[in-house]
């Protein structure tokens, strides 16, 4: 650990003997912040995401999820056992409570903390996140650029459709590069999020990429297989007791297509909403991060 930043890149194992892979970084008296990456996504630096938390008095508690990087895969797994990840996370770092955000596939993980751990999690933020596969009144593939069609029909036919399905893909992101990206998102980046391909936000992405795809498509295959079934607990109705909910969604998606954030907003009782016509799914953590976070703390201060 670097006793100036606080930042500690650590293996831990869970309860069921498997390793987790956390990074901690930010002051070491600040609330944590549980990130949870995108699909496919690792642990990857990006200063302005950390500097952004730190400045705001939060640690950022970053876990890879199993199957991931260095986390050891649980085939099988549902959205719901985030919960247990976190826990064991937390109690490993002594934190008593935490807020908690996801990004794209890390949303529905950061709602399961909101569900399950609604006395421990002070607040979640779900930005670009994905609704549940069979949501009511919700074309769920409707929006969503080819590329993610194909992938969820795979998901939705199985195990071994998906896998033949990821294959190529994750070889190429094994070795991606940041002046790659826009050739390997393609038609899955609107206009707004290629205007934001550049710089330390592709760099980070990039390694995100790289780290996620490291050891093989398990923590990728195993996300996507997730979401179309169900995630292992039910989302908050009027009366149920959770945490203070945001959720953030973009326009110009065409990853995780707008309706989806409608109709989480629409779903979820008293959730915030910031359904916001000109963002795209990578402008929300490229350009609103810190005005996610503010509004986080906001509900977390409000409970």
């Amino acid at each position: 650990m670097t006793a100036e930043s606080g930042r500690d890149d650590l293996m831990m194992r869970t309860a069921d003997g498997r390793e987790l892979h956390v990074l901690l970084d930010g002051p070491e008296d600040g609330l944590p912040l549980v990130f949870h990456h995108g699909a496919p996504g690792a642990i990857a630096s990006y200063p302005p995401m950390t500097a952004a938390a730190a400045s705001r008095g939060l640690r950022l508690v970053c876990y890879e999820r199993p199957g991931y990087g260095r986390s050891a895969p649980l085939p099988g797994r549902a959205v719901g056992d985030a919960a247990a990840d976190v826990t064991a996370v937390l109690d490993h770092i002594g934190a008593a409570s935490f807020v908690t955000a996801g990004w794209s596939g890390g949303g529905p993980h950061a709602l399961a903390c909101a569900v399950l751990l609604a006395g421990r999690c002070q607040a979640a933020a779900c930005v670009a996140g994905v609704a549940p596969y069979n949501a009511p009144g919700l074309t769920w593939m409707a929006g969503m650029a080819d590329d993610n069609v194909l992938e969820f029909s795979a998901a939705a036919a199985g195990a071994a459709a998906l896998t033949e399905a990821l294959a190529d893909a994750v070889s190429f992101l094994r070795d991606i590069t940041a002046g790659q990206l826009t050739e390997a998102i393609g038609s899955l980046a609107s206009d707004v999020d290629l205007a934001v391909l550049t710089g330390e936000f592709a760099d980070f992405l990039a390694a995100s990429f790289r780290a996620a795809t490291a050891a093989g498509m398990a923590g990728w295959r195993d996300d996507d297989l997730a979401f179309v079934k169900d995630w292992g607990f039910e989302l908050p109705a009027s009366g149920t007791v959770a945490a203070p909910i945001s959720v953030w969604q973009g326009g110009q998606d065409n990853m995780v297509p707008f309706g989806h954030g409608q109709w989480l907003a629409a779903n979820l009782p008293g959730a915030r909403s910031h359904l916001v016509s000109g963002a795209g799914h990578l402008t929300l953590m490229a350009d609103s991060f810190g005005a996610i976070l503010d509004d986080l703390l906001e509900l977390a201060g409000g409970r």
